[in-house]
Protein backbone atom coordinates (compact mmCIF):
# COMPACT_ATOMS: atom_id res chain seq x y z
CA UNK A 1 0.00 0.00 0.00
CA UNK A 2 1.57 3.41 -1.21
CA UNK A 3 1.32 6.41 0.74
CA UNK A 4 -2.36 8.09 -0.93
CA UNK A 5 -3.80 4.58 0.03
CA UNK A 6 -2.86 4.65 3.34
CA UNK A 7 -3.85 8.37 3.88
CA UNK A 8 -7.30 7.26 1.96
CA UNK A 9 -7.49 4.01 4.28
CA UNK A 10 -6.49 6.38 7.35
CA UNK A 11 -9.31 8.77 6.40
CA UNK A 12 -12.12 6.20 5.82
CA UNK A 13 -11.27 4.86 9.02
CA UNK A 14 -11.29 8.55 10.84
CA UNK A 15 -14.46 9.43 9.21
CA UNK A 16 -16.11 6.23 10.05
CA UNK A 17 -15.39 6.82 13.91
CA UNK A 18 -16.77 10.08 13.67
CA UNK A 19 -19.70 9.43 12.38
CA UNK A 20 -20.03 6.84 15.33
CA UNK A 21 -18.59 8.83 17.82
CA UNK A 22 -19.58 12.27 17.57
CA UNK A 23 -23.35 12.23 18.32
CA UNK A 24 -22.59 10.26 21.45
CA UNK A 25 -19.56 11.99 22.60
CA UNK A 26 -21.25 15.12 23.52
CA UNK A 27 -23.04 13.78 26.14
CA UNK A 28 -26.97 11.94 26.52
CA UNK A 29 -30.04 13.87 24.93
CA UNK A 30 -31.64 15.02 28.27
CA UNK A 31 -33.36 18.18 27.55
CA UNK A 32 -33.81 17.70 23.88
CA UNK A 33 -37.32 17.28 22.44
CA UNK A 34 -37.16 16.47 19.01
CA UNK A 35 -36.26 12.82 17.74
CA UNK A 36 -32.66 12.58 15.91
CA UNK A 37 -34.40 12.03 12.37
CA UNK A 38 -36.75 15.75 13.20
CA UNK A 39 -33.55 17.46 14.58
CA UNK A 40 -31.57 16.71 11.26
CA UNK A 41 -34.72 17.49 9.17
CA UNK A 42 -35.74 20.44 10.26
CA UNK A 43 -31.81 21.91 10.51
CA UNK A 44 -31.43 20.87 6.44
CA UNK A 45 -35.02 22.63 6.23
CA UNK A 46 -33.99 25.76 8.13
CA UNK A 47 -30.74 26.04 5.56
CA UNK A 48 -32.92 25.76 2.14
CA UNK A 49 -33.43 28.23 0.27
CA UNK A 50 -37.21 27.23 -0.66
CA UNK A 51 -39.40 24.71 0.68
CA UNK A 52 -38.77 21.16 -0.26
CA UNK A 53 -40.31 18.16 -1.84
CA UNK A 54 -40.48 14.89 -0.49
CA UNK A 55 -38.08 13.49 -3.47
CA UNK A 56 -35.70 16.07 -2.60
CA UNK A 57 -35.23 14.96 0.84
CA UNK A 58 -35.14 11.84 0.50
CA UNK A 59 -32.16 12.45 -2.18
CA UNK A 60 -30.81 15.06 0.07
CA UNK A 61 -30.51 12.21 2.58
CA UNK A 62 -30.04 8.81 0.56
CA UNK A 63 -33.01 7.05 1.58
CA UNK A 64 -35.90 5.67 0.26
CA UNK A 65 -38.76 7.61 -0.40
CA UNK A 66 -40.99 5.60 2.13
CA UNK A 67 -38.78 6.91 4.75
CA UNK A 68 -38.83 10.34 4.45
CA UNK A 69 -42.70 10.40 4.30
CA UNK A 70 -42.94 8.31 7.13
CA UNK A 71 -40.71 10.49 9.17
CA UNK A 72 -42.00 14.18 7.36
CA UNK A 73 -45.23 12.77 8.47
CA UNK A 74 -44.60 12.44 11.70
CA UNK A 75 -43.45 15.66 12.05
CA UNK A 76 -46.54 17.11 10.29
CA UNK A 77 -48.75 15.68 13.28
CA UNK A 78 -46.37 17.17 15.40
CA UNK A 79 -47.27 20.44 13.81
CA UNK A 80 -43.01 20.74 13.29
CA UNK A 81 -43.47 20.82 9.84
CA UNK A 82 -45.86 21.95 7.39
CA UNK A 83 -47.06 20.91 3.75
CA UNK A 84 -47.59 24.14 1.00
CA UNK A 85 -47.92 24.03 -2.75
CA UNK A 86 -45.30 24.65 -4.73
CA UNK A 87 -44.52 28.28 -5.06
CA UNK A 88 -42.96 28.24 -8.55
CA UNK A 89 -46.41 26.21 -9.48
CA UNK A 90 -45.30 22.89 -9.47
CA UNK A 91 -47.29 19.26 -9.10
CA UNK A 92 -45.46 18.29 -5.92
CA UNK A 93 -46.35 19.61 -2.39
CA UNK A 94 -43.43 20.96 -0.53
CA UNK A 95 -42.54 21.06 3.39
CA UNK A 96 -41.07 23.58 5.39
CA UNK A 97 -40.58 24.18 8.82
CA UNK A 98 -43.30 25.80 11.25
CA UNK A 99 -42.37 28.48 13.74
CA UNK A 100 -43.08 25.69 16.51
CA UNK A 101 -40.37 23.14 14.64
CA UNK A 102 -37.81 26.14 14.27
CA UNK A 103 -38.47 26.96 18.20
CA UNK A 104 -37.84 23.36 19.35
CA UNK A 105 -34.96 23.07 16.67
CA UNK A 106 -33.32 26.44 18.58
CA UNK A 107 -33.91 24.71 21.99
CA UNK A 108 -32.71 21.87 20.81
CA UNK A 109 -29.65 23.17 19.49
CA UNK A 110 -28.42 25.47 22.34
CA UNK A 111 -28.40 21.77 24.31
CA UNK A 112 -26.37 20.26 21.15
CA UNK A 113 -24.03 23.42 21.50
CA UNK A 114 -23.42 23.16 24.76
CA UNK A 115 -22.25 19.15 23.95
CA UNK A 116 -20.12 20.17 21.09
CA UNK A 117 -18.33 22.77 23.12
CA UNK A 118 -17.66 20.52 25.90
CA UNK A 119 -16.08 18.15 22.93
CA UNK A 120 -13.50 20.79 21.96
CA UNK A 121 -12.72 21.74 25.20
CA UNK A 122 -11.78 18.27 26.17
CA UNK A 123 -9.57 18.49 22.87
CA UNK A 124 -7.48 21.40 24.23
CA UNK A 125 -8.11 23.06 20.96
CA UNK A 126 -6.95 26.76 20.48
CA UNK A 127 -9.14 28.94 18.55
CA UNK A 128 -7.19 28.91 15.21
CA UNK A 129 -7.75 24.76 15.40
CA UNK A 130 -10.72 24.88 15.74
CA UNK A 131 -11.52 27.61 12.81
CA UNK A 132 -8.67 25.78 10.63
CA UNK A 133 -11.00 22.06 11.56
CA UNK A 134 -14.42 24.20 10.84
CA UNK A 135 -12.87 25.59 7.62
CA UNK A 136 -11.99 21.86 6.96
CA UNK A 137 -15.22 20.64 7.49
CA UNK A 138 -17.17 23.23 5.30
CA UNK A 139 -14.96 22.33 2.18
CA UNK A 140 -15.58 18.38 2.85
CA UNK A 141 -19.22 19.07 3.09
CA UNK A 142 -19.54 21.16 0.00
CA UNK A 143 -17.45 18.35 -2.09
CA UNK A 144 -20.03 16.04 -1.20
CA UNK A 145 -22.65 18.31 -2.31
CA UNK A 146 -21.11 18.21 -5.24
CA UNK A 147 -20.67 14.66 -5.27
CA UNK A 148 -24.82 14.67 -4.45
CA UNK A 149 -25.23 16.71 -7.80
CA UNK A 150 -23.14 15.16 -10.04
CA UNK A 151 -24.90 11.46 -9.10
CA UNK A 152 -28.39 13.21 -9.44
CA UNK A 153 -27.56 14.77 -13.38
CA UNK A 154 -25.55 11.54 -14.32
CA UNK A 155 -28.70 9.35 -12.82
CA UNK A 156 -31.50 7.37 -15.50
CA UNK A 157 -33.84 10.21 -14.10
CA UNK A 158 -31.81 13.09 -16.03
CA UNK A 159 -34.55 14.36 -18.06
CA UNK A 160 -35.97 16.28 -15.13
CA UNK A 161 -33.64 19.71 -14.23
CA UNK A 162 -31.68 18.83 -10.92
CA UNK A 163 -33.81 19.78 -8.02
CA UNK A 164 -31.55 22.35 -4.90
CA UNK A 165 -31.03 20.08 -2.21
Amino acid sequence: MDEHESRLNDLERELTLLSRHFLSSRGPRIGQTLERSAYILLTRMETAAAPLTLKELAHTFQVDFSTISRQVNAMLKLGLVERIQDPDGGIARKFRPTPQGIEQLHADRAISLYGTARLIETTGWQSATTQQFLTLLIELNQGIEKLEELSRTSSSDNHHPPQPA
